[in-house]
């Protein structure tokens, strides 16, 4: 608990890492509420976004070890936007592009690091739920939780090549309406994310009061009883004491003798 307190305390004190610099709006409060909780640490996170960008085209050998094409470097932004967008916005942008111009749209993704198992099972149930259902939990071998919210609703169009447009600007106009409406069921489901979250977080936290006042309330009955069961003991043993009973039967002989003699 005190590492995880203090790993935490540092992260978040470093500078925020991403293009942007700061935590998309759409999901600030659920960053914010999960950061409130000493169990929860949120280490990256976009809250979805269409975007152009322009990658130069791979050598035909550019394959790792594993036989997997290598990730693609040196990339170019040419349009990033985390709302709708328009089609002026997309061709505005493909104007700039001398190499190979990709159109994406990226749904939310949040990732956690969380103290105990139970804490990133409770994100997991809470993200499928919401429909992120791509969403995971892995560990670490040196026992590293993270949980994942991810979902599959994704789209990758080549638009341009070498700088050339290879499409209609009908078709460009098309697939913007399907990044755009991605994007809006995409917020649906954040802030069914957000609902679903506060209310878990809520039950949990009600749940471990109850049970430590009804822990608290046990152990205050237990005592209760411990003292009612020693004292009732104690009662017992003043009316059976032997000592006490020969006390009595000698005076009871003493007067009896002395009546004799009156």
């Amino acid at each position: 608990m005190a590492d995880f307190k203090r790993w935490k305390e540092q992260r978040l004190s470093r500078a925020d890492g991403s293009r942007k610099g700061s935590v998309d709006e759409p999901i600030a409060g659920i960053v914010q509420l999960l950061n409130g909780y000493d169990c929860f640490c949120t280490t990256s996170s976009c809250s979805g976004r269409v975007v152009v960008l322009e990658q130069p085209p791979l050598p035909p050998t550019a394959e790792d070890t594993t036989g997997f094409e290598i990730k693609k470097q040196n990339c170019t932004w040419l349009m990033v936007t985390h709302q709708i967008c328009t089609i002026e916005d997309v061709l505005t942008a493909l104007q700039e592009a001398t190499d190979d111009a990709i159109f994406k749209f990226e749904p939310f993704v949040l990732h956690v690091q969380c103290e105990e198992l139970q804490d990133a099972q409770l994100l997991h149930k809470v993200a499928i739920e919401a429909g992120f259902r791509n969403s995971g939990i892995t560990v670490g071998q040196k026992g590293k939780i993270m949980m994942a919210v991810r979902s599959t609703h994704c789209l990758e169009v080549p638009l341009s090549q070498k700088g050339k447009l290879m499409v209609s600007e009908e078709y460009v106009d098309f697939v913007i309406q399907v990044a755009n409406q991605k994007m809006e069921e995409n917020l649906k489901r954040i802030d069914r994310f957000y609902s679903s979250l506060q209310f878990a977080l809520e039950n949990r936290d009600r749940s471990s009061s109850s049970t430590l006042e009804e822990k608290e309330e046990n152990n205050t009955m237990d005592s209760y009883r411990r003292k009612k069961k020693s004292k009732g003991a104690k009662k017992d043993d003043e009316c059976t004491s032997p000592g006490k009973i020969r006390g009595l039967e000698s005076e009871d002989e003493t007067e009896s003798n002395l009546n004799i003699f009156h």
